[in-house]
């Protein structure tokens, strides 16, 4: 393993394990949630528009949470726009395996490609952020 790979792995297992923007907001613009029946993922996100704030409380494996997680933190403080931007370049990469120098900590999760059934795991939380963006 790679010196990048095996700090990449070491990010994804540190924000499962001890997630910086798990929890609900008492007050809350928007929330939204997700679900992937087939491996059994959950997510519920809180979304507060003033500065895009996002707290997640996410059941499910290492990888959904910790995209959550680092999704939560690479949107503070950006426009719908920006966060759709960020959720497509998101998906691009998670498909393509190609890191994107945009998404900073993300990367992280360039690896899952690999294993094309882990890609609704990293993308769930994206999806569930679209609909609460929606909403708000």
């Amino acid at each position: 393993m790679t010196d990048i790979a095996e700090l990449y792995q070491t990010l994804i297992m540190d924000r499962s394990r001890k997630p910086r923007f798990a929890g609900r907001f008492e007050a809350f613009d928007a929330e939204a949630k997700g679900d992937n029946p087939m491996c059994g993922d959950r997510i519920h996100l809180f979304l507060k528009r003033d500065g895009t704030k996002v707290l997640h409380e996410s059941h499910g494996c290492a990888i959904m949470t910790a995209s959550a997680d680092l999704m939560a933190d690479a949107v503070a403080n950006k426009t719908p726009v920006e966060i759709d931007a960020m959720r497509a370049a998101f998906e691009e990469m998670v498909n393509s395996g190609k890191p994107d120098p945009s998404l900073g900590d993300l990367n992280a999760l360039a690896g899952v490609s690999e294993y094309r059934s882990r890609i609704r795991c990293a993308t769930l939380p994206w999806s569930a952020l679209a609909d609460a963006v929606k909403e708000a």
